[in-house]
């Protein structure tokens, strides 16, 4: 006869679990209390840095990209390359008859050199880079239009590089024709028809010391070729970095302001240069330079008794650079240019070396 299963005791069917759940509840308590202790005796080491957790070096030292991507940079000089400068001053010492002026700054970490900076000199050209910027910043406030026409007449009319002094009076250009020409020939008529538009001399030199630009000055309507519009090499290069790192205009005008730059044709000073000191020499210096991973936007300046030039330097790093350079002389003398293109090629291989 088999034995009949007894039946279970209603407590022991509910006790187990119960004590499963305290026993549970003990031991959560228990953690909670040693977490919280640790955490106590840890905070003050914490604080103090005593803890250190591990850094992650950036994959590229050269160039900082964050969440944001690359920087625009800032105008703002930092660090001088003081081997840059001296060797800059040996050079224009060579040629003492010579005035000479010249700066750079690259825009990323404000790494600069100089050769008086400051010094007011005979703009020629190159001051249509700043009066560009005028004419951009009204078309971003909207005080200007894109296409606006801008007639023709016999005070605007302006001698030497252009082709809009052909053109019959009363001819009306839109202001983007007129800004391009400026630019892409050196138009002076073109030049002239903006100054005016933008209230005249008087009014364009205020609009640049208010931009922080003070010798940068229009007395007279280009040719100006006796000299006597200024500016120096560190406003020209302010000028551009004013419009690179978004500090001026929106991004579109910026955008407008690069594709204008983008089409000047004179090559034979900063972008020459740039090419020499890099160990290279060839009859389209911009198409060389790419070989390099370097991109030039400039504008240049010649009126015989002076020269000058002003650049964005796009760097094989991914970072940008201004630079300008200016040398008064003897007329026509070739000595001028040369120095020019010699102090562009210390830029090349100081931050860029030879390949």
């Amino acid at each position: 006869m088999t034995a009949s299963r007894s039946p279970r005791n209603p407590k022991n069917r509910w006790g187990q679990p119960l004590q499963l759940v305290l026993r549970l509840a003990v031991m959560g308590i228990g953690l909670g209390v040693i977490a919280g202790t640790s955490l106590k005796l840890l905070a003050p080491h914490l604080a103090k840095g005593g803890i250190k957790t591990p850094k992650v070096e950036a994959a590229n030292p050269v160039v900082a990209i964050g969440n944001q991507g690359l920087s625009s940079g800032r105008f703002e000089p930092r660090q001088e390359l003081t081997a840059l400068s001296n060797r800059w001053a040996e050079l224009a010492a060579t040629q003492p008859d010579l005035a000479a002026s010249g700066y750079l700054l690259v825009l990323d970490d404000g790494r600069f050199a100089q050769l008086q900076p400051d010094k007011p000199l005979p703009a020629a050209s190159s001051i249509k880079t700043p009066i560009l910027l005028l004419g951009l910043l009204q078309l971003d406030s909207g005080s200007l239009r894109w296409n606006e026409p801008l007639p023709l007449t016999k005070e605007v009319i302006g001698g030497g590089a252009g082709w809009m002094a052909s053109r019959p009076l009363g001819t009306r250009f839109p202001f983007f024709e007129a800004a391009t020409e400026m630019i892409r020939v050196s138009d002076n008529s073109a030049t002239n028809l903006l100054i005016k538009r933008l209230g005249g001399k008087k009014i364009a030199n205020g609009q640049f010391a208010a931009l922080g630009l003070p010798a940068t000055v229009l007395r007279n309507w280009l040719p100006d070729l006796n000299g006597t519009n200024t500016t120096s090499a560190k406003d020209l290069a302010k000028a551009i970095a004013l419009v690179d790192t978004g500090q001026k205009l929106s991004p579109r005008a910026r955008d407008l302001f690069r594709e204008i730059m983008g089409t000047s044709r004179t090559n034979t000073l900063i972008p020459l240069g740039l090419l020499l000191g890099l160990g290279r020499d060839a009859p389209d210096p911009d198409a060389a330079l790419k070989e390099f991973g370097i991109t030039v936007l400039n504008k240049t300046g010649d009126i015989g008794i002076a020269y000058a030039d002003g650049a964005l330097i796009e760097l094989p790093t991914g970072q940008r650079a201004v630079a300008a350079f200016m040398v008064k002389g003897p007329f026509n003398d070739p000595r001028s240019t040369d120095l020019i293109r010699a102090m562009a090629g210390e830029v090349a291989k100081t931050l860029v070396g030879r390949k």
